[in-house]
Formats: structure tokens, C-alpha cells, sequence
């Protein structure tokens, strides 16, 4: 039969009180009647209810991570990394996912209030959207963004994506083009807005102007990258480079140039930015922008950790930004002389 808290009480010659304030971690006890407590937890194998003591305590041991993809190899590497630092502090992960979806982030935070989570890591859809900020701050409990522009109370963890596609243009133009297509995330996130600003910065710092109709900004999805490489290898004067920059978005562009029958890198050099085993198993191997995405959820982990704990009473948000690193292999070559 299953041990109750009076059980554990009645084995250890304590009221049920001293019992409870020792199961639930309460430091008002002597270490005498602790070590009792303790061992007749021990022998009777007690287990307290989870639901009851974390409606005593106001927590719940669990912390949400709310992202749009999942099988997006750097996001999931980054919930990897971060469960596994949450993990080994005591807290069960919650894992949702939006698709990038406003009303469906919504949604998720809403069941999220109900499940009263002790902390949240969270990818939002927008960094403006009004709706989400109220949804999000509703919560009540801190949270991490990844890669979002800072908002509200919310710590965050960013990735300097302007620099990195800074890099990616620069190397391009080097190497000789100018028709250089990038296709990104909506601006309506930080992300999508860094990479397009340091799309403009590469070609500002070499005195080339650009051609805004190469930037195609609207979507991190793979069918839009798809859709939209397609599209640019279908015109008459075609992009001789296109950027896949979101995470994810490199097959995509990749089947866009086998349906249109546009060589790599013969007729078309490609960078992608992030560095997977399909990156590096292609023939040619695909020069990327790399981003370590497991150190990110560990950082991320961390900094909602400090303010769960409270170790850090300083409610000033924080900030942690990650560089970028350009790894060049054989997908990228002079554009082909007509």
C-alpha cells in the first residue's frame, strides 16, 4: 500500500507538520528531526504528490520551450543542449512547437498559463506583434527569447546574423557576383532583418549597389524557399548565387536548381547557414555561415536558471550574442562567363 505523509510522520515520532515542511524543503527544521524525517522517507520509499506539493510551493519543476520546427537540425540541437542543462537541475522540459504561427503561439502560451510552467524559452513568431508580448508576459515566470529582438522583461540569447551574411556577400563578390539572391525569414523578426541588413552592408562597403527584387524575406518555411528559388532561377537573368538563409532551407534550395536544371556550382554557387552532415556529404560540399546552436541552448538554459532561482536580483533584461563562423568548400565558384 502506498505511504502517506502521516505514515512517514508516525515512522519518524514527528507531527505530520515537521514531516511536510521536510519533504517540502523547508529550512525551519533541525537537523535532528530532518534526518529522521529523511530516513523514514527512505524506508517507507515515500513519494510525495507532485501536484499537491507544487500547488503548496507555487512551482512545478518544468520549464516550456516553444519553438517553430523541431526538425530543424539547429533548433533541435539547441532544445537537446538545453534539456539537457535543465534536466541536471531538477526541471522537465515542455516542448511545443508553432510553425511560426501567431494565433497558434497564442494558443500554446494560454495552455502554458493553465500548467502553471516555472520558466519559459521561447522562439516568437514577431517581435512587434502586441498580441504575443501580452500573451507572453501573462505568464508571469521568466523567459528567455532566442533570437529575438528584446522586448518586455525577457532575457535573451542572439546570434549576429547581420555580420555572418555580411561575410557570406562579401566572400561572393569576391569571387565575382553580383546577382546575389538571399532568401530569409519574415522581417517581422530579428533574424530576417539582420541578415538583409548585412546582405545591404556588403554591398554598400564594396560600391555595389543591389537589387532589392534578390531579397525574398518573407518565410523561414522550406516550401517558401522552394517556391521562391524556383522562381529566381525561372528568370530571364537569373541570381549566379543564392544565400538559403534560414536553418533548414538549404534542400530547398538545392531542389529548386535540380528541377530547374541549374548546375552547382557550376551555373549557381550556394551557402547555406548551418553546418550538418548534409552540408559537409554533398557533392560539392555546401559552404554554410555555422552557427553553434547547442551552445545557444545551453546559454539560454542557463540565463532562465539565474532568473528561475533568482540568483540574479537585477530585473535589467540581459542580452548574450553568438558569432558566426564562414566555412568555405566547393559550392561556391566564379560566375560562369556568358
Amino acid at each position: 500500500m502506498k505511504s502517506t505523509i502521516k505514515d512517514v510522520a508516525s515512522a519518524a515520532g514527528v507531527s505530520v507538520g515537521t514531516a511536510s515542511r521536510v519533504v517540502n524543503g523547508i529550512a525551519t527544521v533541525n537537523s535532528d528531526l530532518r534526518a529522521r524525517v529523511l530516513k523514514a522517507v527512505a524506508d517507507l520509499g515515500y513519494k510525495p504528490n507532485a501536484i499537491a506539493q507544487s500547488m503548496r510551493l507555487k512551482t512545478t519543476q518544468t520549464v516550456a520551450i516553444v519553438i517553430r520546427d523541431i526538425s530543424v537540425p539547429g533548433l533541435s540541437a539547441l532544445v537537446k543542449s538545453a534539456q539537457a542543462v535543465l534536466g541536471e537541475a531538477g526541471y522537465t522540459v515542455v516542448l511545443a512547437v508553432t510553425g511560426d504561427q501567431p494565433a497558434r503561439e497564442i494558443a500554446v502560451l494560454n495552455a502554458l498559463a493553465g500548467r502553471q510552467v516555472d520558466g519559459l524559452i521561447l522562439t516568437t513568431a514577431s517581435d512587434s506583434d502586441p498580441a504575443l508580448l501580452t500573451a507572453r508576459e501573462g505568464l508571469g515566470v521568466p523567459v528567455v527569447l532566442l533570437d529575438r529582438a528584446q522586448s518586455g522583461n525577457a532575457d535573451t540569447v542572439e546570434i549576429n546574423y547581420r555580420d555572418g551574411t555580411r561575410q557570406a556577400v562579401e566572400y561572393l563578390i569576391r569571387l565575382g557576383h553580383r546577382r546575389i539572391a538571399l532568401i530569409t525569414g519574415s522581417s517581422e523578426t530579428r533574424p530576417g532583418r539582420e541578415r538583409s541588413l548585412g546582405y545591404q552592408d556588403a554591398f554598400a562597403a564594396a560600391g555595389l549597389q543591389h537589387d532589392p527584387g534578390l531579397i525574398r524575406c518573407r518565410s523561414f518555411g522550406s516550401e517558401y524557399a522552394f517556391s521562391e528559388a524556383t522562381a529566381l532561377l525561372n528568370q530571364h537573368e537569373r541570381p549566379t548565387a543564392i544565400i538559403a538563409g534560414a536553418v533548414g532551407t538549404l534542400p530547398s534550395v538545392l531542389r529548386a536548381a535540380a528541377t530547374c536544371n541549374v548546375s552547382v556550382p557550376e551555373e549557381l554557387s550556394v551557402i547555406g547557414c548551418i553546418n550538418t552532415e548534409l552540408s559537409e556529404l554533398l557533392t560539392p560540399p555546401v559552404t554554410v555561415v555555422d552557427v553553434d546552436y547547442a551552445a545557444l541552448g545551453k546559454a539560454a538554459a542557463g540565463l532562465l536558471l539565474d532568473r528561475i532561482d533568482q540568483a540574479l536580483p537585477d530585473p535589467t533584461p540581459r542580452k548574450l550574442s553568438f558569432g558566426t563562423t564562414l566555412i568555405i568548400r566547393g559550392s561556391c565558384l566564379a560566375p560562369a562567363v556568358k
